[in-house]
Order: C-alpha cells, then sequence, then structure tokens
C-alpha cells in the first residue's frame, strides 16, 4: 500500500516540474495554516445519510472537531494550475469506522500532494479553485492513505503573499484510515523571486 501511494506521490511530482513557467504562474510560496479534523459528522453521515444528518443538525459542530497546524508548499506549472504538498498534525482520539472512538488522544500526521486547478490566475486579487490528491496518515502505529478533494479560495495580497480558505472532504483508502472534513484557513508568502515567461530573474525596483 505505502509503495503504491510513494509511486502516486512521485508522479504527481514528475508531472508537476515538466511544465515551464508563465508570467502568472503562481511562484514557490511557503505558507501555515490553522485547520480542524471533523470525523464526527463523517462518521455520522457514514451510519446513516447526508440528508438525515443535516435534518437533524449534525453538520459541523465546533466541539466535536480536532484542531491542528498545516504547513503548505506551494507551486504553479501553468497560470491556472499549482502543486501543494502539506503536512498535517494534530492531537485527538481518533474515530473507527463504525463511529466509536480508539480511547486516547495521540498524534495524527497526515501529508498530500495535489493538483490545484484555479479559475483565475494571479492577475486577479481573489481566485476560487478546486483540489485532488493523494495523501498518507500515520497514528500511533497505523499507516494509511486517503484521497483528498475539496474547494476553496485564494484572495491576493499585493502579489507577494495569499490568504487561503479551503475545505475538503479525505476519502479513506485503507482501512486503517477513516472518512473526515478538512477545513484551513492560512496565509502563505513567496519564497522566490518572481521570473519571466523566459524564465530569468526579475530586477529588484
Amino acid at each position: 500500500m505505502k509503495k503504491n501511494v510513494g509511486s502516486l506521490l512521485a508522479g504527481l511530482l514528475v508531472f508537476v516540474t515538466a511544465f515551464s513557467q508563465h508570467e502568472n504562474t503562481q511562484q514557490p510560496t511557503l505558507g501555515i495554516f490553522f485547520f480542524f479534523n471533523d470525523f464526527k459528522t463523517a462518521a455520522d453521515i457514514r451510519a446513516t445519510s447526508l440528508g438525515t444528518v443535516l435534518r437533524n443538525g449534525q453538520f459541523g459542530h465546533l466541539r466535536d472537531m480536532a484542531p491542528g497546524l498545516t504547513i503548505t508548499y506551494i507551486t504553479g506549472y501553468s497560470n491556472n494550475i499549482d502543486f501543494t504538498s502539506t503536512l498535517t498534525g494534530a492531537f485527538l482520539d481518533y474515530i473507527k469506522h463504525d463511529g466509536t472512538y480508539l480511547g486516547k488522544e495521540k498524534l495524527l500526521l497526515e501529508g498530500d500532494v495535489s493538483i490545484k486547478a484555479k479559475l483565475f490566475s494571479n492577475r486577479y486579487w481573489v481566485s476560487p479553485f478546486m483540489l485532488l490528491g493523494a495523501g498518507v496518515s500515520k497514528y500511533r502505529k497505523y499507516w494509511g492513505s486517503f484521497v483528498p478533494l475539496g474547494t476553496g479560495f485564494q484572495v491576493n495580497i499585493f502579489e507577494e503573499a495569499f490568504l487561503i480558505f479551503n475545505a475538503q472532504y479525505r476519502f479513506a483508502v485503507t482501512n486503517t484510515t477513516s472518512n473526515h472534513f478538512f477545513y484551513s484557513v492560512g496565509l502563505a508568502g513567496n519564497i522566490a523571486r518572481k521570473r519571466t515567461p523566459n524564465g530569468s530573474v526579475l530586477p529588484d525596483n
């Protein structure tokens, strides 16, 4: 399982680096995000249905979510497509497939690489996006894999920093992981000087 997931992550990385930079391509960017994992709502949906959860007012209660921190790296290979990689950490009591808890809080680590498709390039100050990727997780001694699927939007701050909001549903691929929602907000800043379309570095003003 880990070999297959690793091959997929490596394939995405090779795919990204094969593309050339464009004028409005996302420059290499590093960000810190605050997030919430919501396993409870996903478990309730699995046990009943989305309609039932919504009717009963069980969806997305903040008290049932586990907070954590994320480090994110973003780089672009076209005006509307970015590559992102994240590493997240949160202490929580893991919810199993049957909706029961393991009984003790431990560190959950999750890492993923994703392709982010933006509606607009970085010329615009706001751009909605869709995201799809592949990830691995570790909780106690258990390794697992998941597929993040999400949406969000980013706010361009003078082309030097970005305020990014993201909501995902993380689909469990292995029986050592559980479906869950993932909500994040954070600030990312450029860590490389902007390049021209021919690859040269723009001079300082």
